[in-house]
């Protein structure tokens, strides 16, 4: 589908590269937003590794959709410097890896604060992260997190207008905003869309916040594919990160008279039926 690229979290598939790419494969899916790799996270690795990578993904022609980073993914509270130095070598790792994005958070708030009591030191340290990535090619992705300061549509859009930056964009998840009670669609996505660059392809009960393949929850996907697939002139990467790891001990789900019998167990079930049901939604859209 020439709007669409379709990408995913490998590493919930299995930590191995190599299983990894077989069940990529399988689903046609030659793109992956890695961030686990060969038992680490990929920033985790050293300059070495990070080539050993690449060139394995250069001798099966995958690319890399994004880099899945931690950045962001830390208290305010906590000391900033070192965090600063991990994401300058994840810039140097996109550069290996030829990966045009960066996945990024907007720090964990304190419990029971009121996120807007951090909002200077949010926006200072992002723009920290701006300077270091100027003239880099890069773009970075801001994702909407569970308990960060961006995890609500306003917060996220005061972080990207306040921001004012070409390269600074945004990762649209929607399981995660249901998770945080907030009206994915037409709420959320209609406040960010100026912005929304990048989608992960995960979806959630509003009950409960369980994770379920896309079109089962509340997220209202199928609804956000199609309205970019009416608007998008450029390609964008649909990102399948299933994040199914309690799907299997749910009862088997219902919707449209539809029902998965054999609730997967393994990684690579479980990113195949996450699979399946992002090209359920994809082949109704283009009907």
């Amino acid at each position: 589908m020439d709007k669409f690229i379709l990408s995913g979290f490998a590493d919930e598939i299995d930590m191995d590269l190599n299983i990894q790419m077989d069940v990529m494969d399988k689903c046609n899916i030659k793109h992956i937003e890695m961030r686990g790799v060969d038992g680490k996270g990929l920033v985790e690795h050293d300059k070495e590794k990070v080539n050993e990578i690449k060139k394995r993904l250069d001798d099966r022609n995958f690319r890399i959709s994004a880099i899945g980073s931690p950045i962001g993914k830390i208290d305010i509270t906590d000391p900033f410097e070192e965090h600063l130095d991990l994401f300058k070598y994840t810039i140097d790792i996109a550069h290996t890896l030829d990966a045009k994005y960066i996945r990024m958070f907007s720090f964990f708030i304190p419990k029971g604060q009121d996120p807007y009591i951090y909002r200077d030191e949010v926006i200072n340290r992002w723009e920290m992260f701006v300077d270091a990535a100027k003239d880099s090619g890069l773009v970075l992705l801001h994702e909407n997190e569970k308990d960060i300061y961006g995890d609500t549509p306003e917060r996220c859009l005061d972080l990207l207008k306040t921001l004012d930056c070409p390269y600074v964009r945004a990762t649209f998840d929607p399981a995660n905003f249901v998770q945080c009670g907030v009206e994915v669609y037409p709420h959320a996505f209609n406040m960010l869309r100026p912005y929304i660059e990048y989608m992960h392809i995960k979806d959630a009960l509003s009950r409960d916040g369980s994770v379920v393949p896309a079109g089962y929850g509340d997220g209202n996907i199928d609804k956000i594919i199609g309205e970019l697939y009416k608007e998008n002139d450029n390609p964008m990467y649909l990102s399948l990160e299933p994040h199914l790891g309690k799907f299997a001990g749910l009862v088997a789900l219902e919707k449209d008279n539809n029902r998965i019998e054999n609730l997967p167990s393994s990684g690579e079930e479980k990113f195949i039926t996450a699979f399946n049901a992002l090209k359920n939604i994809l082949s109704e859209i283009v009907d």
